[in-house]
């Protein structure tokens, strides 16, 4: 036996061998496609056949504010350094309780102001004062109705409150023809890697909790003694020398006289 210090052949004991777990991976290279495969196709039909579909409708609006009511004059570079620190300003008030309470009754539309504030993105352009404004819907032209509403509404409410001179349309509410939710191709490769990851965890796991000696490697690894010999079992030859000593022992049964 290896007379070295218990501890130092402890550590060594406890170490992963990255190598040894590459080659358990390797091993079971077939499950963890299989079950990539697997993942994949659900998450594929799942997305084709039971997601609903969305679509997006975006508007686009300018705001204008000149300062001390200079009308006439070319906007300075501190007018709209000003105006770009307000459009986050404007962006919150576009979703407003006041706005979409607003839109959801004048289109009765069948939302509540938490759902409807979820379909509505509003974001900016950094060093600009346009604001874009984006519906998500599954009905397109719902979408677009709503975007129009949105921007109606809302430039009015930030004229009222702002007092800012002017919201001009840049960009009008477009009737979306393409789908922009779901992605099915990229849901379907998120599904195959979630699989892969979780048969490949597994794997991994029940490797590194199976604590059992199968090879005359691990004896020499985790017992630190060397192997002097190894005696094979062949489990047919057992099981023949069963069945032969079974026939024997009925042979001599019927050969016994009857009584």
């Amino acid at each position: 036996m290896d007379k070295k210090n218990p501890n130092s052949r402890n550590k060594q004991n406890n170490e992963i061998d990255l190598l040894e777990i590459g080659g358990v991976l390797l091993h079971w290279t077939w499950l963890i496609l299989l079950v990539a495969l697997v993942f994949g196709i659900v998450s594929f039909c799942f997305s084709k056949f039971v997601l609903p579909e969305q679509f997006q409708s975006t508007t686009k609006v300018y705001v204008l504010n000149r300062s001390n009511n200079n009308y006439g004059e070319t906007p300075t570079y501190s007018d709209l350094q000003a105006g770009s620190q307000l459009t986050k300003d404007y962006a919150e008030m576009i979703t407003s309780r006041y706005v979409l309470e607003k839109v959801i009754g004048d289109l009765q539309l069948p939302y509540e102001y938490e759902t409807l504030k979820s379909k509505v993105t509003v974001s900016t352009q950094q060093d600009t004062r346009i604001i874009q404004i984006t519906v998500t819907d599954e009905d397109p032209g719902t979408a677009q109705i709503i975007a129009r509403k949105v921007r109606v509404d809302a430039s009015s409410h930030i004229q009222n409150v702002m007092a800012v001179d002017a919201i001009n349309v840049v960009d009008d509410a477009n009737l979306p023809t393409q789908k922009s939710a779901p992605n099915t191709p990229k849901n379907a490769l998120k599904g195959a890697l979630v699989g892969a990851l979780l048969v490949s965890a597994v794997v991994v796991i029940r490797y590194l909790l199976d604590d059992t000696v199968k090879t005359s490697e691990d004896v020499e690894k985790y017992l630190s003694m060397s192997c002097l010999a190894m005696i094979p079992l062949d489990e047919s030859i057992s099981q023949n020398n069963g069945n032969a000593r079974k026939r024997k022992l009925n042979k001599r049964f019927r050969l016994l006289p009857r009584r």
